[in-house]
């Protein structure tokens, strides 16, 4: 079977590529190039993570004795990953960058690619599974089998005909087998720290790439209690998130927490750590990936943020591709812009995008 195999110069998408290898596959590597990180101040030459990490790709390709292509998907990048991103910001949500590029630039372009190549499937190194044992025969998303490093979060908007084609290679395997077997054979990414940093942020300061991104303005607007009186003032809503506790400027006997953003107001709503539980949310663009759109109310397991521990939930869903979700027990700052991804055991159903939770209804309006 021909595999083309995304290679983004890791350790996990290479031992990926070794497995298919040793399987027996024709595999042909190919490593996208997303984003120039010298936003025009250096060499054109665009990057996802870093330079080194297509030569990485480059090196692992060699050693396996495979081919190896570098697709270049800057412009999609930007309008699918990059401008939502800083819209989100900017419109009081959290973005999750890493879910949007996988659905909406990585998987349709790997898929594309696959095509013009003559080739059967699609790997990645991302630690999920799928088997085929959905209703109608449909391809279901499983967990990873190591739970630490399970990634199925993060895929819950690709199509079913995407996950038909998907094949994740180092899914049941833990990091710790991965690099072993990285070892054995001698690649040369086997001890290569994992990035930690979202690849086109590299050194973490989200505010100062968002204000790169857009006109020079004032966006400073009043920080308020959940009665309306106003604490102080902020340099941006974009510098927030609901939770966040530091960065306020305030000083308080007790701590406070970002409860709510109101971008039209430009205002954060503070309030005590109490005030971030809610049962309730709405998400929206809801994709059923693993089973057909459920026309009744249906029981699941809900993850709210990637490293969320999931909560017992019931899901009704709506027109629209909307749903509202009721937990059985209030869950911890519940954020517009993250992902809600439902899960039945190891089974991935499907998931949205939070819209709302019930703290904007409780808050009074201000100003």
């Amino acid at each position: 079977m021909r595999v083309v195999v995304a290679m983004s110069g890791g350790v996990d998408s290479s031992v990926a590529a070794a497995l298919l290898k040793d399987e027996g596959h024709e595999v042909i590597g190919v490593s996208m190039q997303l984003h120039d990180q010298t936003e025009g101040k250096g060499p054109s030459f665009g990057r996802c993570c870093a330079l080194d990490d297509l030569h990485d790709a480059r090196a692992v390709a060699a050693r396996l004795g495979i081919p190896h292509y570098v697709v270049n998907l800057e412009r999609s990048f930007h309008d699918g990953v990059i401008a939502p991103f800083v819209s989100d910001y900017l419109g009081g949500r959290t973005p999750l960058p890493c879910a949007r590029c996988n659905t909406e630039v990585k998987f349709a372009s790997l898929v594309e690619k696959t095509r013009s190549l003559g080739a059967d499937r699609v790997a990645t190194g991302h630690y999920a599974r799928t088997d085929s044992l959905g209703e109608a025969g449909r391809t279901r998303l499983l967990k990873g089998r190591d739970a630490g490093k399970d990634q199925s979060y993060f895929l819950f908007g690709l199509t079913q005909d995407q996950l038909a084609q998907a094949l994740f290679p180092v899914g049941g395997l833990g990091k710790s087998e991965v690099r072993r077997i990285a070892r054995e054979r001698d690649l040369p990414v086997a001890d290569k720290a994992e990035s930690q940093e979202i690849c086109f942020v590299p050194d973490g300061d989200y505010a100062a790439f968002v204000e790169r991104q857009i006109e020079t303005a004032n966006r400073s607007g009043p920080i308020v209690d959940v009665a309306g009186r106003e604490l102080g003032r902020h340099a941006g809503i974009h510098r927030f998130t609901v939770g966040q506790r530091r960065g306020l400027g305030l000083t308080s006997p007790r701590p406070r927490y970002v409860l709510a953003v109101r971008p039209a107001s430009a205002t954060l709503v503070i309030g005590d750590e109490e005030g971030l539980l809610s049962d309730r949310l709405r998400v929206k663009d809801v994709n059923w990936l693993s089973v057909r759109e459920p026309d009744r109310e249906l029981r699941a397991r809900v993850r709210i943020r990637y490293r969320h521990v999931e909560a017992e939930a019931t899901i009704l869903p709506r027109a629209g591709a909307r749903a509202e979700i009721s937990f059985d027990s209030p869950q911890r700052a519940i954020t517009p812009g993250q992902a809600a991804v439902f899960y039945e055991g190891d089974v991935c159903l499907g998931g949205g995008w939070i819209e709302s939770n019930d703290l904007d209804h409780s808050i009074p309006p201000c100003g």
